[in-house]
C-alpha cells in the first residue's frame, strides 16, 4: 500500500469493519423482497447499524472529532473544526432493491477543508480513497480521470431531473449512487456528473477523489449542506458540460 495518513488508514478500517455488516444484511434482502412486510424497516435498521459501528470505530481513534451523518445529523464535539462527514450507506434505494451498488462514504473535513476521503463498495469489492495533495487511489491503484474530449464519446451520470433535463443532449446514466459516480469520474470509467439539491454527506468523499485524480468540481463552499448542486468532470470535458448544462 503507498503511504498513508494515520487518519485515512483509521477511515479504511472502520469502513472495513462496517462493509462486514451490510455484506451479511446484503445476503438477507432476498429473503425479504418476497415477504409481505417487504425489506424497508431491515434495511433503515443496517443504514443505522452501519453508522453506528463507524462512529464508534472513528471516535475511539479521535474521541474529539465532531460529526455530520445522514442518520444523526450533526455531532458536535471538542474539536469544531475537524468533522468526519458519513453517510454509511450512499444507494440505500439500491440496497433495498438487492442491486449490488452502494458504498460507505467516509471524509474528514479540517477547517472548512475536506482532506481525506474513503469510499468502499463492499460487493464489488472497490476500496477508492484519496488525500490532499497524494493523489487517488482504487484498492491501491492510481486512479486518473479520463482523457476525452469530444463529448459524443463521453459518458455522464445524474439523478432522474437531470437526465429529464438533459438527455438527448448528452449520453446518460442514473446509477442511484452519487458516491459512486464520483469515485467513477474519479477513475475514468465515467466523464462527468452533476446532480441538483444533494446531501452534503453523498458526495463530500468524491469530491476530493475527483480533485486528486485531476478532474475538476464546482466550489460548493456556497450552498446549504442538505441543498448543493454538484458539477464534477474531467480536466477535458468540465466546461463542455457545463455550456451544455446551462440553466439546469
Amino acid at each position: 500500500m503507498n503511504s498513508i495518513s494515520p487518519n485515512l488508514n483509521i477511515m479504511i478500517r472502520a469502513s472495513e469493519k462496517a462493509s462486514k455488516a451490510i455484506i451479511r444484511d446484503f445476503g438477507e434482502i432476498e429473503n425479504l423482497q418476497v415477504s409481505k412486510k417487504g425489506p424497508r424497516d431491515f434495511v433503515t435498521k443496517t443504514d443505522k447499524r452501519v453508522e453506528q459501528i463507524l462512529i464508534d470505530e472513528l471516535s475511539k481513534a479521535k474521541k474529539n472529532f465532531s460529526f455530520i451523518t445522514e442518520e444523526s445529523g450533526k455531532i458536535i464535539k471538542n474539536d469544531k473544526d475537524k468533522i468526519w462527514i458519513i453517510d454509511p450507506i450512499d444507494g440505500t434505494n439500491n440496497f433495498l432493491h438487492g442491486i449490488p451498488h452502494f458504498a460507505i462514504s467516509i471524509a474528514l473535513q479540517i477547517n472548512n477543508e475536506i482532506i481525506s476521503s474513503v469510499i468502499h463498495d463492499p460487493i464489488k469489492n472497490e476500496m477508492y480513497y484519496a488525500e490532499k495533495n497524494s493523489g487517488a487511489y482504487l484498492n491501491n491503484q492510481r486512479i486518473r480521470v479520463s482523457k476525452k474530449n469530444n463529448l459524443d464519446e463521453c459518458l455522464f451520470s445524474s439523478d432522474s431531473k437531470g437526465l429529464k433535463f438533459i438527455f438527448p443532449k448528452l449520453n446518460m446514466r442514473s446509477s442511484g449512487c452519487a458516491a459512486l459516480d464520483l469515485a467513477y469520474v474519479g477513475s475514468g470509467r465515467l466523464d462527468g456528473y452533476f446532480h441538483n439539491n444533494i446531501n452534503l454527506w453523498d458526495i463530500a468523499a468524491g469530491i476530493l477523489i475527483v480533485k486528486e485524480a485531476g478532474g475538476i468540481t464546482n466550489d460548493i463552499s456556497k450552498f446549504n449542506d442538505n441543498n448543493i448542486n454538484i458539477r464534477a468532470a474531467s480536466s477535458g470535458i468540465f466546461e463542455k458540460m457545463m455550456e451544455k448544462l446551462g440553466n439546469f
